[in-house]
């Protein structure tokens, strides 16, 4: 099993759009990830975001990521999150401090 855990930030009000997008998850972005077996759960803190996902393999996730609806997704999330000069959002990887359960068990 692959996991992987990034962080970023969300502009200044724009957490209830953030939101409301992904309730509203894109049918070919959601089916994507399904295919691909990929598990991903957000959590929003003072408008840093963290994810956390699990998938099959490293690949799979990759896989999961591609495309060019998922490049028109992440175009859209760039516009509510903070992003580099050239418009790309900044992600950063988290690094692991503990492991526990069945994720020490991979």
């Amino acid at each position: 099993m692959y996991t992987t855990a990034l962080t970023f930030k969300l502009r200044p009000g724009c957490y209830a759009e953030y939101k409301k997008a992904h309730d509203e998850l894109w049918p070919g972005i959601a089916a994507q990830m399904r295919d691909e077996g990929v598990h991903m759960i957000i959590y929003e803190f003072e408008n840093r975001l963290f994810l956390h996902a699990e998938a099959p393999s490293q690949e799979y996730y990759e896989r999961s990521q591609a495309g060019e609806e998922t490049a028109r997704w992440h175009a859209y999330m760039a516009t509510l999150m903070e992003t580099d000069a050239e418009g790309n959002s900044i992600v950063e990887d988290l690094e692991v401090a503990f492991v526990f359960g069945r994720f020490a068990d991979e």
